[in-house]
């Protein structure tokens, strides 16, 4: 028999309309010792069962709830949720002409802890949380009992997301790296060596959209990582792109993505820090994207995360031509969509141009949100037309 945490009274509420964290201010306590990524079941102060989830202890979750109500975590869990999510993905996407997505979007799938991304056959996981970790190897078995003839690697990489007790390693097969498709964009991904799973996925509507705009323009694509912004400008018709990061290896491997697609591209990839580039730079633009890594990670950054957005959209509009197109966005969970919209405004009212929001933007349809679950929207961003 599982472990059962009781919550204290009133704090059910939130369970019962299906949010998925438990925060340990909600527990009033546990009917046995329970070890870090243990199954419980969770209970109300008249022990109605509530859920099925795993224990943490580590931060202010202490469960996250995998199943709801008179649901069961059955031992088909893994493969109904695997092929439940794979289903959404082929009717959202061409998967001739893109094979490279996440599967399984934590919360948005219904599998707290859990990112699983996609690239040509070969599966990336990523655990967030300790439950979820331990049960990887079930979860490889379910990958592999479901799909097949799509899978050629299975492997985990959780060091990043779970410093103290996650590792990466290869649950099946032993390939490192592939040739991915986006779009019929060509895309070198690598997981093992590469941040993340080894690309951001979750920009893939956004990069199409900037296509629209790049015909003939010149374009800044900063903080370029694999230069997925820099080769959808240069595939429209761009006459200039120049892509920029911090990072030595993100700059070649934005080079390598551009030369697997455009060996002839007029593409300048820049290794510099982004602030002291749009400094340095007297290029003109006539379309620059701003996508930073997240600047806050938590509440207590949220203010210097926002000075520095409000910094780096100043520098972008100072940076782009009249009739000039911004992409800007934000990753950081804690910035909310009205915040970050401020920010944008507070830098634009500096520059004293004249700006209208043409697009608001979000993560790709592959990265769903959970209705009941909305702090699983995080990528926010605008397209503006600067005068």
């Amino acid at each position: 028999m599982r472990a059962k945490v009781i919550l204290k009274k009133g704090k059910e509420k939130s369970i019962q309309r299906r949010h998925p964290w438990i925060f340990s201010g909600a527990v009033y306590g546990v009917t046995q010792e329970l070890n870090d990524g243990e199954m419980v079941d969770v209970v109300d102060a008249q022990n109605q069962h509530l859920g099925t989830g795993y224990f943490s202890d580590k931060g202010s979750i202490v469960v996250r709830l995998l199943t709801f109500g008179e649901e069961t975590f059955s031992e088909n869990f893994w493969i109904e949720k695997l092929q439940s999510a794979w289903e959404l993905r082929v009717k959202l996407l061409n998967i001739e002409v893109t094979n490279a997505f996440r599967v399984i979007h934590g919360e948005g799938d219904g599998i707290p802890g859990l990112i699983i991304d996609y690239y040509d056959k070969n599966w990336v996981i990523q655990a967030h949380s300790s439950g979820i970790y331990y049960a990887v190897q079930e979860i490889a078995n379910a990958i592999q009992h479901s799909f097949p003839d799509y899978c050629e690697t299975i492997y985990c990489k959780s060091s990043g997301t779970l410093p103290n007790t996650g590792t990466d390693y290869f649950l099946f097969g032993n390939k490192e790296e592939t040739i991915a498709k986006e779009n019929n964009i060509l895309f070198s991904v690598n997981w093992v060596e590469g941040q993340k799973t080894g690309f951001f996925l979750d920009q893939r509507e956004n990069r199409k959209l900037l296509g629209e705009f790049s015909k003939g323009k010149k374009v800044l694509n900063t903080f370029c990582y694999t230069g997925g912004f820099s080769i959808y400008a240069m595939s429209a018709g761009a006459e200039l792109v120049t892509s920029v990061d911090i990072s030595q290896k993100a700059v070649d491997l934005a080079a390598k993505n551009m030369e697997l697609n455009f060996p002839n591209a007029n593409h300048k990839a820049v290794a510099d820090d982004v602030f002291n580039f749009m400094k340095e730079n007297h290029q003109i633009y006539d379309v620059i994207v701003l996508d930073p890594p997240a600047f806050a990670k938590s509440i207590k950054s949220k203010h210097t995360a926002t000075q520095a957005y409000k910094r780096l959209n100043i520098a972008g509009l100072k940076a782009l031509a009249p009739k000039g197109i911004l992409f800007t966005f934000s990753c950081s969970q804690v910035i909310d969509d009205v915040l970050f919209y401020n920010t944008v405004a507070a830098a634009a009212i500096e520059t004293g141009r004249t700006i209208r929001v043409l697009h608001k933007l979000e993560q790709g349809p592959d990265h769903p949100t959970n209705i009941y679950h909305p702090e699983g929207h995080y990528l926010k961003g605008l397209v503006l037309f600067v005068e």
